[in-house]
């Protein structure tokens, strides 16, 4: 069996290795430059590989092909081996095969990265053997190859859905879904809902799936399709016989039968989309049996996740937020949703077909000034020019960051939210959120 991997990043590279522990004939293909840390590990395996090209007679000779998430669908390469019928597909497809373990898998639109830390915290602060993978930390494959784990807490992008076929998780969670990376599904937002709702597509009555009651895009797609999983839904507004829900300023989920309550002002997390992100983590402790004094302990103790509303500094009683991960419009309305006083916003990169209306009521009310940080900053203007007094273009963060001091007064809250990508002017997101956090310690 020849597998072919096309990209030669983390997971490429984690997948060559768990093929050619299981007697794959491995090749790996990158158009771009690989690494030279990862260039060393495929040497040590004796993994043959190759970049800054795609060799087609090494690569359509594939019987199967495992295809980085970043690499689009529109890819020439891609595009031929789809056409010789040559199956092309995630990671996650993939590795599961080779493993026993249970998997949870998480996915959204916002919020996932945050949801997939807690639970894995909540899993592991009860001493369960659990790994975390996926678009996240170390390669899923890899962790697979050295058979460390018995269950894996999952962060799932909709490309790595795209690229599933049997793969099901047991328990599924969709934290919301808002319009983002429209660009990779031919601007159609119902083909982006598909894909997120490709978590479930296997799953049996055996398996869950945790979702947000609240969210409209989510509940449109319940009514109208059908998944044979067991629905938990998690709301701010309804409650349930079954399902997670917030009353009173508690936060409550009943689930199996079984009751479990804590006062949303001991949870760690601040603001009414962490409180969601709890309750979804919280039900899957619950579905995996852990004691309610560890999960009340976990909620209390969990320190959040980098570039995520992430205080940096207070500076002359001004407060220095990283919410560099903020890349689509809806991230960023939780962000500034969140803004108690005065905010000086800085936003702005590779617009993937924002409409920033949705930020309009939002930024009346709490932002005193823009400075856009980005190479065309046009819409941004367009959109907010005359809503806020001061609009300020800058080209690199630490200007951003000293504009942001000169415009700012006593009490005043700093919020690096950009609503777009990162690679018109930096590496991604969380180097963005390394330079606003080095350039804020420079103040």
């Amino acid at each position: 069996m020849r597998l072919v991997v096309l990209g030669g990043g983390e997971s490429g590279v984690g997948t060559a290795i768990l093929g050619k522990e299981n007697g794959y004939d491995v090749f790996v293909s990158d158009y771009g430059k690989i690494k030279d840390s990862y260039k060393e590990v495929l040497i040590q395996n004796g993994i043959e590989w190759e970049d800054e090209k795609h060799t087609e007679c090494l690569i359509l000779n594939a019987d199967v092909v495992m295809k980085s998430p970043g690499i689009p669908d529109k890819a020439a390469i891609v595009k031929k081996l789809v056409e010789k019928g040559i199956p092309v597909i995630s990671e996650i497809e993939f590795a599961a095969p080779f493993t026993k373990a249970v998997t949870i898998g998480i996915t959204g639109s916002n919020g996932k990265t945050t949801t997939t830390m807690l639970t894995y915290h909540l899993l592991k602060s009860a001493g369960l053997n659990v790994g975390l993978a996926g678009n996240i930390g170390k390669s899923f494959a890899e962790q697979v190859a050295e058979d460390k784990y018995d269950s894996y807490v999952l962060e799932l992008s909709s490309f790595q859905l795209d690229g599933i076929i049997n793969y099901k998780p047991h328990i599924a969670v969709i934290t919301n879904i808002s319009p983002d990376h429209l660009d990779r599904y031919d601007y159609k937002y119902e083909n982006y809902i598909d894909s997120k709702f490709r978590i479930t597509m296997n799953q049996t009555e055996e398996d869950y799936l945790i979702y947000d009651a609240d969210d409209e895009a989510i509940s449109e797609w319940l009514k109208n399709n059908k998944t044979r999983a067991k629905l938990i839904p998690f709301s701010l507004t309804k409650t349930f016989e079954e399902g997670a829900f917030i009353k009173e300023n508690i936060m409550e989920a009943i689930i199996n039968q079984e009751e479990f309550k804590m006062e949303t002002e001991l949870i760690a997390l601040e603001g009414k989309h962490n409180f969601k992100n709890a309750m979804a983590a919280t039900s899957v402790a619950k579905l995996m049996q852990i004691r309610k004094a560890t999960i009340r302990e976990s909620l209390s103790d969990f320190q959040g996740v980098e570039h995520r509303l992430e205080k940096v500094l207070k500076i002359q009683n001004v407060q220095y937020i990283n919410d560099s991960k903020a890349t689509n419009v809806n991230a960023t309305f939780f962000a500034l949703d969140s803004m108690t006083t005065p905010t000086v916003w800085i936003v702005g990169g590779v617009d993937k077909g924002n409409d920033y209306n949705e930020l309009m009521a939002l930024v009346r009310e709490k932002v005193k000034a823009i400075i856009c940080l980005g190479i065309d900053n046009r819409k941004i203007i367009d959109a907010f020019g005359n809503v806020v007094d001061i609009m300020v273009e800058v080209n690199t963060m630490n200007d951003a960051v000293k504009m942001a001091q000169r415009i700012t007064e006593k009490g005043d809250t700093v919020l690096l939210s950009p609503a777009c990508a990162s690679f018109d002017l930096f590496e991604n997101y969380e180097d963005r959120g390394r330079q606003f956090k080095d350039a804020v310690h420079n103040l």
